[in-house]
């Protein structure tokens, strides 16, 4: 069965990521947009759009409803959900299977199992992935949730069993802070997810976050596609990934390997995927949590196997077999991904959304910019704001990093502060050079969140420089020209 128009349930930059490899495959495109992003890049880009609401993502992205109208309005025969948003709700996926579209992703019971929290901690044990101390169900109250804390002892973590991104999760250091901490983590457990269910996990120190991503098909068949760094994060969500991890060992990404593939095999998933695990400072790994899509960085995987994740997305939706064994991965160089979000690292990464006035994207070998701004364009108040990823590979990962390093300083943005000097710094720390990394990586290093970070006046002052050089060489006409491996 061969797909041929296929429904972006997204926006942004993953919008257009998927757009272009559908473009590739010969396979027309369907973009849905909210009425604040009708002239957005992914809009002009597919072959056809959809308007599904008002700016407000429950309105309009979030609308499973508004969704699916635009897909029988375009006749899509397969819908792909990108990441966020829809794309980790079960009824997305039943809703496609109801109106006989394909959905590019995993089974609606894979997509349930694996995102509730006990539920999952649950399927692991019984097929051996090691999964952090704590509860395998909710807690019923403060009593048990207090006897729990006890036994495996504190600090502990209290976590939503729904949802992810560090949402309903709070640290607890002692019997006193129990209460609060529960109460705080229900509430916005409840908010986020319609759900406010809590488990009880130890709480590791400094760990490192490490996550390895799989593909599935239909047959029966797992592999995994080697690890990804990530754990300088900023909130419990990630700011700079690299792949592979430094110091893995070969022993350790074996053993890590076998138990990603274990744990896909435990919800019977099918598609792409990725395995979240915490790594402690003796080398032992747990299972955290399985991300039911694409992941945000993706694309440092791409780089060390040479996959397209998309296409191999889509190849498995259309009932291909896996063409590849596991003996047959390899990983090729060193990549690192930088995202870069209208933030402001100096006040804890506040959102800084507005009017991009400027949009100069890095140019280079082994230099890839996946962006959702073409030249200016606006980062709305509605969404994440996430403007781009940049991406860069080498043969060594002291290449990958000079070569970040340049691509960041080579980067202009004006109108909103961003975290792209943030980045760049990190990248150029003895701390990142000696990957002394951790999931505490921001609060242990404050240094890197200097004040002075991008302005709309310096932005537009290295913007007029270029714009001045632009008279006497060669810049490229778009930034998909940019976003080639070379």
């Amino acid at each position: 069965m061969k797909i041929k128009k296929i429904l972006v349930a997204n926006r942004g930059e993953i919008a257009l990521r998927v757009m272009r490899t559908c473009k590739a495959l010969g396979i027309r495109s369907v973009a849905i947009y909210s009425e604040v992003d009708r002239k957005s890049a992914h809009v002009v880009y597919a072959d056809e759009a959809y308007c599904v609401g008002p700016p407000r993502s429950t309105d309009s992205y979030l609308s499973l409803g508004n969704v699916m109208d635009a897909v029988r309005k375009s006749g899509a025969d397969a819908v792909h959900p990108g990441y966020g948003f829809l794309s980790e709700r079960a009824e997305l996926a039943a809703a496609c299977a109801e109106q006989n579209v394909v959905f590019i992703g995993p089974p609606p019971q894979a997509i349930s199992d694996m995102g509730d929290k006990t539920l999952a901690r649950q399927l692991m044990e019984a097929h051996n992935v090691p999964v952090v101390p704590g509860t395998t169900g909710a807690v019923t109250g403060l009593d048990e949730a207090l006897q729990i804390a006890a036994r495996i002892g504190y600090p502990v973590l209290a976590k939503a069993a729904a949802g992810g991104g560090g949402k309903g999760m709070r640290k607890v250091d002692s019997s006193f802070d129990m209460k609060r901490a529960l109460d705080l983590a229900q509430g916005e457990a409840g908010s986020a997810f319609g759900d406010a269910r809590i488990f009880i996990e130890k709480y590791l120190e400094k760990p490192r976050h490490i996550e390895f991503q799989i593909l599935a098909d239909a047959y029966g068949k797992c592999i995994h596609l080697f690890e990804r760094e990530c754990s300088i994060q900023r909130r419990h969500q990630k700011v700079i990934e690299e792949a592979p991890a430094a110091h893995m060992t070969e022993e350790l990404r074996d053993q890590m390997g076998a138990a990603a593939v274990r744990a896909a095999q435990a919800c019977s998933y099918v598609g792409a995927g990725t395995i979240e695990f915490l790594v402690d400072q003796a080398n032992n790994f747990y299972f955290m949590e399985m991300n039911t899509r694409l992941q945000v960085e993706h694309p440092v995987t791409e780089y060390i196997t040479g996959l397209d994740l998309v296409a191999e997305q889509i190849r498995i939706a259309e009932k291909e077999p896996l063409p590849y064994e596991q003996s047959d991965m390899m990983i090729y160089g060193h990549a690192i991904e930088c995202r870069i979000y209208a933030e402001d690292p100096s006040s804890n990464f506040l959102p800084n959304p507005g009017r991009v006035t400027f949009h100069q994207l890095p140019v280079g070998v082994g230099v890839r910019v996946d962006s959702s701004i073409e030249g200016s364009g606006d980062v709305p108040i509605h969404y994440d704001p996430m403007i781009s990823k940049v991406i860069t590979w080498g043969r060594t990962r002291d290449e990958a990093t000079q070569r970040m390093i340049f691509s960041l300083g080579d980067y202009q943005i004006a109108g909103v502060k961003t975290t792209r000097t943030f980045c760049r710094r990190v990248m150029e720390s003895s701390a990142w050079q000696q990957a002394e990394l951790s999931t505490h990586f921001v609060e242990d290093y404050p240094e890197l969140l200097s004040e002075k970070a991008d302005t709309p006046l310096e932005a537009a002052i290295a913007a007029t420089v270029l714009l001045r050089k632009s008279d006497t060489q060669d810049i490229p006409a778009t930034s998909w020209q940019n976003r080639r491996k070379d």
